[in-house]
C-alpha cells in the first residue's frame, strides 16, 4: 500500500507532448491514491487532461533548473518523490541532487553516472570496460571519417546522436536513424549542435531480436522490481520506440542488466535496450537510459505493482519485499503503432490492427476511467498531420 501522504512530481525537460510514459506514471500513482504533480509543457499536452494529475506546472523562462524545482516544491508543500521521464531531466536531477534533496525524495545516485551512461559515446567505453557486448561504434565529425566508418562497419549502419538532449529543438532530427547510403550520414554532419554524431554497426536481427529491460535498484544496487520485454513493432522500424511490446522472460538479459548495475553502483530506475546478434550469439546493449522507460507499464504484478509504485514505496520507506512481474502482458501505443502495424505480419489490414488493440492488455492512451488524454492526443495528432501536409505543399 502506497503512502498517500507522500506526493510525487513527474517532470520532463524534453518538449514532447506525445510522451505516453508521462501519462502512465501519472495514472499509476494517481490510481493508487497519490497526489501527482506534473512539470510539463502546458495545457496543450494531452497528459495535462488526466484526471489523476492534481496540479500542473510549466517551465518558466529565466529561471534555473534548481530554482524552478524549488519553487514547485514550495507550492507542493511536502517532500515529494521526484520522477524524471527523460535523460536530460535524469542528468540534471543527479547533478543537482544535493540542492534538491531537502525538497524531494530521490535515489542516492552518483552525480556523474547518469550523464556518463546516457551519453552514447561514453557508453561504448563503459561497455568495453565491463565486458558488455555492444555493436562497434565510431564518432564521426568529417566526411572522411564517415567514409572510414562505412568501409569498416559496412551498410546499412545506425546513426545516433551521442547526446540527444543537446540537439537544436528546431532541427527536426531523430535521435536514431538507419543509414543506407554514405551521403545520408554526411548530410547529418554539423546539424547536431553540441551533440556528437555516432555511426554504429547495424546488427542484423530478426523479428524477435529487439529486447529491453526495465528495473529499479536500491541503495545496494539490488533490483527490487524489474522485467524483460520484447519489441514486437517499432516506429521508425528498426531504430525507433516500442509501439507494440510483450513482457517475456529472458534470463540472459536480466543477468546482464543486474551485473552492469552492480558493477556501476547504479541506484534508481533504468531502461536498457538490447538486440540479439546471431553472428556473435550475444545480446548487444544499444542504449542505457537512466530514467523510467516509456513502456514501463508493460511490467506489473498481480497486485498492480509497477516501477513507479516500486520507486514510491522504496523512497517513502514502505518497501517490504522483492517482487516479480507477471509475464505475457502486451502494451500498444495507439498513435505510433498504426504506422508499422500495416507493414508487417498479419496486421496489414485495419481490421487486424483493431483486433490487436482490443487484445492488448494495456493501451498507452485510451482508458475507460481517464479518456480525456486520448481525446486530446487524437486532436493533437490530427492537427500535426494537417500542419505537415500544409508545409509539404508549399
Amino acid at each position: 500500500m502506497l503512502d498517500s501522504t507522500v506526493p510525487a512530481l513527474v517532470l520532463r525537460l524534453d518538449d514532447n507532448i506525445f510522451h505516453h510514459g508521462t501519462l502512465g506514471a501519472i495514472r499509476s500513482l494517481g490510481r493508487a491514491g497519490v497526489e501527482v504533480h506534473g512539470l510539463i509543457e502546458g495545457r496543450h499536452a494531452p497528459v495535462s487532461r488526466s484526471k489523476y494529475l492534481a496540479h500542473m506546472y510549466t517551465w518558466p523562462k529565466g529561471r534555473s533548473f534548481v530554482e524552478t524545482l524549488t519553487a514547485v516544491a514550495e507550492r507542493i508543500g511536502r517532500r515529494a518523490v521526484l520522477i524524471t521521464m527523460d535523460d536530460a531531466g535524469a542528468i540534471a536531477v543527479a547533478e543537482h541532487a544535493a540542492a534538491l534533496r531537502p525538497f524531494f525524495l530521490l535515489p542516492d545516485q552518483a552525480p556523474a553516472l547518469p550523464r556518463a551512461l546516457a551519453d552514447k559515446a561514453g557508453l561504448a567505453d563503459v561497455c568495453a570496460s565491463l565486458g558488455i557486448a555492444q555493436p562497434e561504434t565510431r564518432v564521426v565529425a568529417t566526411e572522411q571519417e564517415v567514409g572510414s566508418a562505412v568501409a569498416a562497419l559496412g551498410l546499412p549502419l545506425v546513426a545516433k546522436w551521442a547526446q540527444p538532449w543537446l540537439l537544436p529543438p528546431a532541427a527536426g532530427l531523430r535521435n536514431t536513424s538507419v543509414i543506407h547510403r554514405p551521403e545520408q550520414a554526411v548530410s547529418l554532419l554539423g546539424r547536431g549542435g553540441d551533440s556528437d554524431l555516432l555511426l554504429q554497426r547495424f546488427v542484423q536481427g530478426g523479428a524477435k531480436s529487439d529486447w529491453f529491460f526495465h528495473g529499479y535498484y536500491d541503495q545496494d544496487s539490488t533490483c527490487l522490481f524489474g522485467g524483460t520485454g520484447r519489441k514486437e513493432r517499432a516506429y521508425p522500424p528498426g531504430a525507433g520506440l516500442t509501439t507494440y511490446g510483450c513482457s517475456v522472460p529472458n534470463p540472459a538479459i536480466e543477468k546482464a542488466a543486474n551485473t552492469m548495475a552492480a558493477a556501476l553502483g547504479y541506484r534508481g530506475v533504468l531502461d536498457l535496450d538490447f538486440r540479439y546478434d546471431a553472428a556473435r550469439d550475444a545480446y548487444c546493449l544499444l542504449d542505457f537510459n537512466p530514467r523510467l522507460g516509456a513502456q514501463f507499464r508493460l511490467f506489473s504484478d498481480d497486485r498492480g505493482l509497477d516501477l513507479v509504485r516500486t520507486m514510491h514505496l522504496h523512497l517513502s520507506g514502505r518497501w517490504r519485499t522483492a517482487a516479480r512481474p507477471v509475464y505475457g502482458r502486451t502494451f500498444l501505443v495507439e498513435n505510433y503503432d498504426v504506422f508499422p502495424a500495416f507493414r508487417i505480419g498479419r496486421e496489414r489490414t485495419c481490421a487486424g490492427w483493431l483486433r490487436a488493440i482490443r487484445q492488448a492488455d494495456e493501451l498507452a492512451w485510451l482508458s475507460a476511467d481517464d479518456y480525456w488524454p486520448f481525446v486530446a492526443m487524437t486532436g493533437q495528432t490530427i492537427k500535426r498531420g494537417f500542419t505537415r501536409l500544409k508545409s509539404r505543399r508549399k
